[in-house]
Parts: C-alpha cells; sequence; structure tokens
C-alpha cells in the first residue's frame, strides 16, 4: 500500500467523523456551553470548507486504492457518499430543512467513511497477499520489485 494512500484514507475517515460528531453532538454541545456559541461552528461556513477539505482526499485515497486492489464498488460507494455532503450543502436547510441536511450529511459521511474503512482494510490484504506469494519462493535470482 502506498504510504499517501494509507494516510489519505485514514485522513478521510477522520474527517467523515468530524462531520457526523458536529452534526449529532454539535447541538447538544451549543445547548451545555454557551461560550461554544461565539465559534460560530454551526453555520454553513464549516459545512463548506470540510466538503473542500473531504472532495480531494477522499478522491486521492479512493482512486490509489482502487488502482492497487481493482474493487471500483468502493469508489461508487465513496461517490455516493460525496454527492450526498454536497446535496447536503447545495441544498442546504432552507430547501430541505435543518433534520434533512443532518441526514443528507450523516448518510454521505457514513458512506465516504465506509468507502475508506474498506478502502483501507483491502490495500492492507494486497500489501499482505503481495508479500505472501513470495515468501516460499526459492528462487535464486528472486529479483521482485515492491511498488
Amino acid at each position: 500500500m502506498n504510504a499517501a494512500q494509507g494516510i489519505t484514507d485514514k485522513f478521510a475517515i477522520s474527517l467523515s467523523l468530524m462531520c457526523v460528531i458536529h452534526c449529532l453532538a454539535l447541538p447538544v454541545l451549543l445547548a451545555l456551553l454557551p461560550g461554544m456559541a461565539v465559534l460560530q461552528l454551526d453555520n454553513e461556513a464549516f459545512h463548506l470548507w470540510m466538503v473542500v477539505a473531504v472532495l480531494p482526499t477522499s478522491i486521492y485515497a479512493l482512486t490509489l486504492g482502487c488502482k492497487q486492489h481493482k474493487r471500483y464498488q468502493l469508489l461508487i460507494l465513496g461517490t455516493i457518499g460525496l454527492a450526498l455532503l454536497v446535496m447536503a450543502l447545495v441544498l442546504g436547510e432552507e430547501r430541505i430543512g435543518e433534520a434533512g441536511e443532518k441526514i443528507l450529511t450523516v448518510l454521505g459521511a457514513g458512506f465516504v467513511a465506509v468507502g475508506h474503512w474498506f478502502n483501507y482494510r483491502l490495500c492492507l490484504s494486497h500489501k499482505y497477499s503481495r508479500t505472501q506469494k513470495y515468501k516460499d519462493c526459492n528462487c535464486p535470482n528472486d529479483k521482485r520489485v515492491d511498488l
């Protein structure tokens, strides 16, 4: 597995989880801690910047992983999640309401996180299977190159 791909998978999973925590926990935190209202984490700018961070990270990590393990269903899974996140941002609270926006965001973040989780696991197993197939090879001129 490419080191950059593994890092971006983990980063994208973390960003997706931040989206879920933001959507589900922020109203409770704002009610309990009035001082957090000053941070304005509940405005649309937060959603915009999260999507700006998630889109390139996810696309990069998922495409690198799919090139390695050839399971393009995960790219489709991630694309569905990204589309839901963008749809929540574009439609916004004004058109679909606060509940609709949260549902789209949580579903989208879930799809993205699951896609990256499976991508990460498949890349690890792919790396392991590549090293295992050469382990028992007793060829004297084993000039394999690990990419």
